[in-house]
């Protein structure tokens, strides 16, 4: 693993790996798709007495697979816990499973069971104990052995954690893979893969194509206290940033991006109303036909606070979405803090610039009293806070009339600024008939994926609930599977 120290002052190091195509194409394409499984544990020890026999009994397996006949691609999210996190003493939290080989080794074991039984397209892990070589080598071995070309991310600063993705031979080739370092509070990570299917998809009965899309592997700081939402938004805005910045870089044309990982926030959350105002869609929510208000349908995780949420996704954005300019989303996310704050403290609309105002006034700001304001409410004064230039952009989006002053009137239109593009609904967007198509000559075509089912495991997390039978991980394992789509981009 390479070093991640003595790392420059940029807020984001990028390191690119360019990796040609393969070259030898296969003449079948058949996924195999597999039906949703859940996993129980019982008696963790006692079960491990050999492979085979391991497996049947800490699992139940539906094996009946179907190949289907529609074009299909699939994707797996999951954090796995590292072992240097898991507890397993409630009364001394010191002691972790990282000490104990007779658990984390089977433990791993079956998760590796689990995500071969699936069979998924692209796997994304979040929380794999890279600083130990034996794990490593167990991820590395037999992924590859199933026919995966694996990418590994350390975090930085040596947390011992880290990322990894692999992608299955048999449905994409790699075109090409950057690493993000974001060198922040959480010394999180992210990676970027571009990738190409090997085999053209059939659409409509008329043409072949090449699907390209571009996948992020990501897991976003733990929210610990308030003054954690800027760094996680910070660090959501650094991965479209960069995202849009590679397909300027790149000239590509209109494709999907799929973002997968751990999120460490709810569909309540500041990030995730970031995300849809940049025209992405929770890809489960979509295929369970949940509103953006439905947080309380289903969970992925149960933190060490004992409280459960939803909290890992896979995003989709398709090239016919509609988006916010990023800057745009950006600040209106920073002010959506900050009314939230307000509201947290029960402080209203109307009283609002006495509790922000240094000198109590009711009715407005001045610039200086706007920044003790931001220190108020945790966005500057606290490190990796908002900085110099994003806290006199905020004032000038706040002072509309450009008078020096934001008062109540420019308050109430903040407030009102939406941090959604579409309703309430996580909908994906419609394909157009070819009468619309007619009508809309100068409108691009353009293959985007349409989600077709979506599926946690274990099976009560889709009800809400956590079964104390599962402990393959404190997260459930999410697998979604799209087919592509024509659609218009303009």
């Amino acid at each position: 693993m390479q070093s991640h120290h003595n790392r420059s002052r940029l807020s984001v190091i990028l390191r690119p790996r360019f990796i040609p195509c393969f070259s030898s194409p296969l003449s079948l394409f058949v996924v195999l798709a597999a039906v949703p499984f859940p996993i129980y544990f019982s008696g963790l020890l006692s079960s491990f007495s050999g492979r085979n026999n391991k497996a049947a009994s800490v699992m139940r397996l539906n094996s009946n697979l179907a190949s289907t006949v529609e074009p299909n691609i699939s994707c797996t999210t999951f954090n796995i816990l590292a072992p240097i996190y898991k507890r397993v003493d409630q009364l001394n939290p010191s002691i972790r499973e990282s000490d104990f080989r007779q658990l984390w080794f089977p433990r791993n074991q079956m998760i590796l069971d689990c995500l071969l039984h699936q069979r998924s397209s692209v796997i994304s892990l979040q929380e794999v104990w890279v600083g130990n070589e034996e794990l490593v080598n167990m991820y590395h071995d037999r992924l590859g052995s199933a026919g995966y070309t694996i990418y590994q991310l350390a975090r930085t600063n040596g947390r011992g954690d880290g990322l990894l993705t692999a992608i299955h031979k048999d449905y994409f080739k790699l075109v090409n893979y950057r690493e993000l370092l974001f060198n922040d509070f959480g010394d999180r990570v992210a990676q970027l893969l571009h990738v190409k299917s090997v085999v053209p998809f059939p659409l409509d009965g008329k043409q072949d194509f090449q699907q390209e899309v571009l996948m992020v592997n990501t897991h976003l700081l733990f929210p610990h206290d308030s003054s954690l939402s800027i760094v996680r938004l910070h660090q959501v805005y650094k991965i479209l940033e960069y995202l849009e910045a590679y397909q300027k870089e790149n000239k590509l044309a209109h494709m999907p991006i799929i973002l997968c990982g751990d999120w460490n926030g709810s569909k309540r959350g500041h990030v995730y109303k970031f995300l849809r105002s940049q025209g992405f869609i929770s890809s489960y929510d979509v295929a369970h036909q949940y509103t953006d208000s439905d947080a309380h349908r289903w969970v992925s995780h149960r933190n060490h606070r004992g409280n459960i949420c939803g909290v890992d996704f896979i995003w989709l954005c398709n090239p016919n979405n509609s988006r916010k300019p990023l800057r745009t989303s950006w600040v209106e996310a920073v002010f959506s803090i900050i009314k939230y704050q307000l509201q947290k403290a029960s402080i209203a609309e109307d009283n609002a610039f006495a509790f922000l105002g240094a000198n109590n006034r009711s009715d407005s700001l001045t610039y200086p009293d706007f920044c003790q304001a931001l220190q108020k409410v945790n966005l500057t004064g606290i490190p990796h806070g908002l900085s110099f230039e994003e806290t006199k952009e905020l004032w000038v989006r706040a002072d509309l009339d450009g008078n020096g002053v934001f008062d109540y009137e420019e308050l109430k239109k903040i407030w009102n600024m939406t941090m959604m593009n579409q309703s309430g609904n996580c909908k994906e967007s419609m394909m157009v008939s070819r009468k619309e198509e007619e009508e809309e000559e100068e409108e691009e075509e353009a293959i985007g994926l349409k989600v077709k089912k979506a599926v946690l495991f274990p099976e009560e997390a889709e009800k809400g609930l956590w079964p104390e039978s599962y402990s393959l991980s404190d997260h459930a394992c999410l697998t979604v599977h799209f087919s592509p789509v024509k659609m218009l981009c303009s």
